[in-house]
């Protein structure tokens, strides 16, 4: 892996991020939505599919021997060893309601290991890119990109824990981790999604648990949570993006919510 390699993909990936990501818009607070429920209860709409496959279409001229893995339409398999992931619309429920804390993102991986992850958020005009090696990076509109860092807070008891969803904790039998965890910080919020883990990386949020996930929404958030100086996780404490679970904090209060993890009971991912 060279690192002009790894420069060219991440140019893309910052480039379609916007581009594709900036398609929803024309949905977002509209009644043309085009609504579905999916097998998991979670919803589908036709932003989501136009943009997922603006990336595909996007990357496969790019790199065609390149492997893509996306929410909406599966696996394709490449040759080249590097792996994009795509969420095209992280945070869907949101993105309904009309609130603009909804994001995409993309990611690139080789090995089973995030080396570029982008998140964009269409409704806010602000994201934040990394490559592995070169720091991660908050952009908006109105300023030069500046670099990103996690918090210094070394004490639970001063910071600020969020989630996506409160409710994830029950299906996995955990509600007991949320408690111990919303009890022992300074205060939680469900401040989640990829718009939660940019908060991580900005040093505006301490910790972020998310009990049950998918590879797409893990992905990218791993290389940004690193190269800001934090810690990204499975809830054994591994630095995997397929465990179904993860834990992003900003490296100094990681073991200490691991600790807290541990109490949780065993539970077996779909």
């Amino acid at each position: 892996m060279s690192d002009h390699d790894l420069r060219l993909r991440l140019d893309l990936a910052r480039k379609i991020a916007v581009s594709a990501g900036n398609t929803t818009l024309k949905f977002f607070r509209t009644p043309d939505l085009g609504v579905e429920i999916k097998s998991d209860g979670s919803p589908l709409t036709l932003a989501d599919q136009q943009c997922e496959i603006a990336l595909r279409e996007a990357i496969t001229r790019e790199f065609p021997h390149d492997g893509i893995v996306g929410e909406e339409y599966g696996t394709s398999n490449g040759s080249s060893g590097w792996d994009w992931i795509l969420d095209p619309i992280d945070g869907t429920k949101a993105f309904v309601a009309g609130v603009p804390l909804y994001g995409t993102m993309v990611a690139v991986a080789r090995d089973h290991r995030a080396d570029v992850g982008v998140l964009f958020f269409p409704g806010l005009q602000q994201g934040i890119f990394a490559g592995r090696g070169g720091g991660a990076w908050y952009f908006d509109q109105q300023t030069e990109a500046r670099r990103a860092r996690v918090s210094r807070r070394t004490k639970l008891s001063q910071s600020i824990f969020v989630t996506s969803a409160v409710e994830t904790f029950n299906k996995r039998n955990a509600k007991g981790v949320y408690e111990k965890m919303a009890e022992s910080v300074f205060f939680a919020r469900t401040w989640g999604d990829a718009y939660g883990y940019m908060n991580v990386a900005l040093g505006q949020v301490d910790v972020q648990i998310d009990p049950i996930l998918k590879i797409w929404d893990a992905a990218a958030v791993q290389p940004i949570i690193e190269e800001a100086g934090g810690r990204f996780s499975d809830w054994n404490g591994q630095p995997k993006i397929d465990s179904g679970d993860s834990l992003a904090t900003n490296g100094l209060l990681h073991d200490e919510v691991l600790r807290i993890l541990a109490t949780a009971p065993p539970y077996e991912h779909s």
